[in-house]
């Protein structure tokens, strides 16, 4: 397991207590969302679909890649990687996580 930080946009700020970024394990973007999942309720159904996949107006970035030009949730993560999790423009702020397309 590597232990990479992933950094909070403001709107979901309110999930990590006002935590910027949190530090979590995982082998994979995928796990590290879901281990940021089971630390802070309620995050992740605004940062992925019923379907387990990102949301539509929700991006994340390693190294400064979309995740979406890798391999998505699968692309694998290493020690001291730093994920970010950005809101689509095309969405606007809060609008990009709203759970109200579920």
């Amino acid at each position: 397991m590597s232990t990479v930080k992933i950094r909070i946009p403001m709107p979901l700020r309110s999930y990590t207590d006002g935590a910027e970024e949190v530090e979590v394990a995982g082998t994979t973007v995928g796990e590290a969302l879901q281990a940021l999942g089971r630390r802070h309720e309620g995050l992740l159904p605004r940062v992925l679909g019923p379907d387990g996949e990102l949301r539509q107006f929700v991006n994340v970035f390693i190294a400064g890649r979309n995740v979406r030009s890798l391999s998505g949730l699968a692309t694998p993560v290493s020690d001291g990687d730093v994920l970010s999790i950005v809101p689509a423009v095309a969405g606007g702020g809060d609008a990009a996580f709203s759970r109200a397309s579920d």
